[in-house]
């Protein structure tokens, strides 16, 4: 074929086109090959390179857009350029490399390849080759380096041109459009697979990303004898040393978590007379992860399965991914995770009269995906490197991957029949880190007294010191101390013993410490019941409960009533005891009992013993400093756990105890008039609860903060540290005593963690194998140590599930069901609940960092989201929004632009609403079950019926070559591809003389959207 033709691009050519021009490249496209000569003559060097460039036409052709048609012409060859580079240091030669090598290329005006002869010192030098990968593929790096040689050879007079040598000036007809039955299948093959992918879980990753962006590698090898044993392995499983690490790496993904992560790998579509010829000849397509596959699954059988799927997807290499599967928009990486594997030359070519060193995987400093490994197999062993983007995952945990899938691949080779769920990820530094440097939290606390000891041993020291305040009474430590033996006794007469429970039913005055300690004092463990709960739920607890007394300050509700076995009613005044108080409740008893909030299921009566209660209390005295200069506001519902914390702490410490009336939480202005008329320094509440005191103004300067019950979103984190002198982030299940982690939010923070595990705490972050899992994974969280729960009253099946045995320290550990994952610092991030995650369309997401997104718009003052269904039946994100005080409305389109600024399109609601104020449980937690139904969507109407409308819709429907296109219909899910936008553009540019940017076809992708657009520029 004439070299001075125009020929049209093909498929694969458009696609790499098209993202160059939308300007998101990065120098993704760039392809170096670096050789490195000892002696070299630049003279015959240039014109070797004059001769290779002159048998490749691809090497100088140029792209040109005519009329929605995208073609190749000739344009300027690329020459030898020569650039003395003696004094350069190494630095500086590494500096310049990778300059060039992303040097950009013109794709309109060419050339589309560089050679740069950098002279070293003496007779050394390197050869820079770059070529755009618009016509160039990883095979033609060893047809560009083969030829070189030859020519070089020739230049040099040292050999004759041969055909079979150099081959004849070529330029093959470019791969023609795909048979519409071979897309048809494709389509069959690819659709199902693709709509049910999930993003890879990778360390310390957010969230997984497609567009290129500035790069690092990091690059490590197996010597031959690895390699060989890796070979012999693959051979043993039946497949190829390709398809071997091709399943190790979808092993790794699959252990991180990830459930259905499709590896992009680029695939020839060279056919035999195209061997030999430069040119892109690839076509990138997804391998799955095999359905079916367990923990229980030898590597050598996911091996095979592996092997099988990719197999399966190749008949189809010839047809781009995107008319296989709509909805696909244009990009650089087709998947998150791609592997790329090459077999290397057996032996580098020879340039007569230097010895030459071939580098063909150079990296050209971008990253096309979020991590791309490339292997390059050759007999001296396998080099592999990890490409990505340091803006989205860190070196630190990409040095951590690489180690994990050498952990993995060495054990799968040694092993092939190793089960899946068995293979070790983590190497021993790591695994020491997670389970025992972390976990290093062991203190000496006084474990044989209780709670109440505490208190009598301050009373002792300061007994007129003012323990409580409740309105206007005040209660020193000796009032105090003689209240409880009082209570004691009375206890004691009403018949209660050892080892009963004595529910609470209490107002919040001065006395309800003082009884909450009598309990004890009488050998028994109290259950606080909320007055303000249902009396079905408050009669449920005392049954389930077994409690022998029902102790009251008020009239309970009569089913309350009938339900305990006996109701004693303190009167206003002093009480008489009716008999000596009985024996004080040893440290190994039980201190409480308390119900979980029954949210799903049958409520859970949760036994917490005296030593896990002083752990928690004197571990939280020494980090806050805590002694009798404070003063702690008891402002949380007895109910809900953190209220032992508020109540005790102060009262173990010598501080004072501020109780707050009952509906303080509600009551912004009134609360914080207590909080500066009682000198109140340290305050306990929920995120809603926090949010509430914010809301009547600026707080008193110099206060300490904690927060707990749920997860502290950082808007709000931000906030409350600049107007708190401290700030504790806490978190803990009622299964481990209040608080089993914590951490200082810093000034400014950029991100909220619930810290390290408290004293005698430890804490582990495990797989569904009960393995550790890497540093940035999330896994669920076990915690054991000295303040775990004794487990679930009347429960023994349930606490045998949910207390398991420790397999790293001994005793015992709680599944916590909640998601976290260790920071690099050791810290852990919260993830939220197991069983709160949700999927849309295959996507598994997490609807606090939708929420904490939320909350990071100035007129968002709460946010909540939940899955509704659609009328199809569809599940759905809604989004419930409390505007900020004094904001201006706030448009739907403005709030989903926000938030597409940090998350997915996957995870931006479908619909908003907009409440006053969030439902909240009776314990201060946002109520997730009693948010409101969004309102029905009207359903998509015509758009206005005008020509433009109607002139974008015809263009739309003919370059389609579909018929009944609505003004809403997505260009993307109708197959729309590179081709169809150039297309689409150049008939928009006829008919309304209006120049379309290819990038807005990603915000504008419905003919309604577009045409508002085009009205916009006539």
């Amino acid at each position: 074929m004439p070299h001075s033709l125009p020929l049209p691009a093909s498929p694969f050519q458009r696609g790499v086109w098209f993202t160059e021009r939308l300007g998101q490249a990065y120098g993704v496209f760039h392809m170096p090959v670096l050789l490195s000569f000892d002696r070299v003559d630049a003279e015959a060097l240039a014109r070797a390179v004059s001769t290779v460039t002159t048998r490749h036409p691809a090497l100088s052709r140029v792209f040109v857009e005519r009329d929605g048609s995208l073609v190749l012409e000739p344009g300027p060859a690329p020459v030898l350029d020569v650039v003395d580079a003696a004094e350069e240091c190494a630095r500086g030669r590494e500096k310049r490399l990778a300059e060039d090598t992303a040097r950009p290329f013109d794709l309109q005006a060419g050339p589309l390849a560089r050679f740069t002869l950098y002279r070293g010192s003496g007779e050394a030098a390197e050869l820079l080759a770059v070529v755009h990968h618009a016509v160039f593929d990883g095979e033609s790096k060893d047809v560009l380096v083969a030829e070189l040689a030859a020519a070089y050879a020739q230049a040099l007079g040292e050999a004759a041109p041969a055909a079979d040598r150099i081959p004849s000036a070529r330029l093959s007809p470019p791969d023609p459009d795909p048979d519409p039955d071979l897309v048809r299948r494709a389509a069959d093959w690819y659709g199902p697979r693709w709509a049910a992918a999930t993003e890879p879980v990778l360390p310390g990753l957010p969230h997984a990303v497609t567009a290129p962006a500035s790069g690092e590698s990091d690059a490590w090898r197996i010597d031959a004898r690895g390699r060989a044993d890796l070979a012999e392995a693959a051979e043993r499983c039946g497949v190829t040393v390709f398809e071997f690490l091709l399943a190790a790496l979808h092993a790794l993904l699959l252990r991180y978590g990830g459930e259905a992560v499709p590896v992009a790998v680029p695939l020839s579509v060279r056919t035999p007379e195209q061997a030999g010829e430069i040119g892109l000849f690839v076509n990138e397509l997804p391998v799955h992860a095999p359905a079916g596959v367990t923990a229980r699954t030898s590597f050598a059988a996911f091996a095979r399965a592996v092997r099988a799927e990719a197999r399966g997807g190749y008949p189809f290499r010839p047809v781009p991914f995107g008319a296989a599967v709509g909805g696909l928009t244009p990009r650089a990486g087709l998947a998150p995770v791609s592997f790329g594997y090459r077999r290397g030359a057996a032996a580098d070519p020879v340039f007569p009269g230097s010895t030459v060193r071939v580098d063909r995987a150079v990296f050209n400093g971008a990253a096309r995906n979020t991590l791309h490994l490339q292997a390059v197999d050759t007999a001296d062993g396998l080099a592999f490197s990890l490409q990505y983007a340091p803006a989205v995952l860190s070196p630190d945990a990409v040095d951590r991957i690489a180690g994990h899938l050498t952990a993995l691949l060495e054990a799968a080779t040694a092993a092939p029949d190793t089960p899946l769920g068995a293979l070790p990820l983590l190497g021993e530094c790591e695994r020491h880190l997670v389970t025992e440097e972390w976990n290093a939290t062991a203190r000496a606390y006084p474990h044989e007294r209780t709670a109440l000891d505490l208190v009598r041993e301050r009373a002792a020291e300061t007994p007129d010191a003012v323990a409580v305040s409740a309105g206007t009474e005040r209660l020193t430590y000796r009032a105090l101390v003689e209240r409880i033996d009082e209570l004691a006794a009375v206890l004691g007469g009403a018949g209660v013993r050892r080892g009963d429970v004595v529910a609470l039913h209490l107002e919040r005055s001065a006395d309800l410490p003082a009884v909450l300690l009598a309990v004890h004092a009488a050998g028994a463990a109290y259950l606080p019941l909320d007055p303000g709960h249902p009396a079905e739920r408050l009669a449920f607890l005392l049954a389930d409960s077994g409690a022998a007394l029902l102790v009251a300050d008020r009239e309970p509700a009569a089913d309350v009533a009938a339900a305990a076995p006996a109701v004693l009613r303190l009167a206003g005044g002093r009480t008489e005891p009716t008999a000596p108080g009985a024996e004080p409740a040893p440290p190994g008893d039980l201190a409480y009992v308390l119900y979980t909030s029954g949210s799903t299921g049958r409520p859970k009566g949760v036994e917490i013993g005296h030593r896990a209660l002083v752990n928690l209390l004197t571990s939280f005295a020494d980090r806050l400093g805590s002694g009798p200069q404070d003063v702690w506001l008891g402002l949380t519902s007895l109910s809900f756990d953190i209220s032992g914390l508020e109540i005790l702490l102060p009262l173990v410490t010598g501080g004072r105890l501020v109780l707050a009336p009952d509906g303080a939480a509600l009551d912004a202005p009134g609360t914080v008039g207590l909080i500066r008329r009682e000198g109140v320094t340290h305050l306990q509440a929920t995120p809603s609860g926090w949010r509430v005191l914010l809301s009547a103004g600026p707080l008193p300067a110099g206060l300490t903060g904690i927060v707990g019950g749920e997860a502290l979103p950082l808007p709000l984190a931000r906030e409350l540290r600049g107007s708190l002198g401290r700030l504790i982030n806490g978190y803990g299940p009622t299964e481990a005593t209040i608080y089993a982690t914590c951490a200082d939010v810093p000034a400014e923070p950029d991100a909220v963690v619930i810290g390290r595990p408290v004293a005698n705490t430890r804490a582990y972050v495990l797989d569904t194998d009960g393995l550790p899992v890497p540093i940035g994974i999330p896994g669920e969280l076990h915690l054991g140590g000295d303040g775990l729960a004794d487990g679930y009253r009347g429960r023994p099946e349930l606490t045998a599930e949910r207390f398991v045995g420790d397999p790293f320290a001994g005793g015992r550990m709680y599944r916590t069901g909640d998601l976290v994952a260790w920071t690099q610092d050791g810290e852990l991030e919260f993830h939220g609940r197991i069983d709160d995650q949700v999927k849309i369309r295959g996507h598994r997401i997490e609807l606090g960092e939708i929420e904490a997104a939320l909350l990071d718009h100035p007129a968002v003052a709460a946010a909540a989201v939940a899955v509704r269904e659609q009328a199809e039946g569809e599940p759905a994100l809604v989004g419930y929004r409390v505007p900020a005080p004094g904001s201006a409305p706030l448009p739907d389109a403005d709030l989903r632009d926000h938030l597409l600024r940090t998350l997915p399109a996957i995870m931006v609601p479908r619909q908003f609403v907009t409440l006053d104020r969030l439902p909240l449980t009776p314990s201060g937690k946002l109520d997730r079950r009693a948010l409101p139904d969004p309102p029905r969507e009207r359903a998509a109407g015509a758009a206005e019926a005008d020509d433009v409308t109607a002139g974008v819709l015809a263009i739309w429907e003919e370059v389609l070559g579909v018929s009944g296109l609505g003004p809403e219909d997505d260009l993307f899910d109708h197959g729309g591809h590179s081709l169809t936008i150039i297309q689409i553009t150049a008939r928009i540019r006829a008919a309304f003389g209006v120049e379309l940017a290819f990038d807005l076809f990603f915000d504008a992708s419905t003919p309604a959207a577009l045409a508002d657009i085009v009205r916009e520029r006539r």
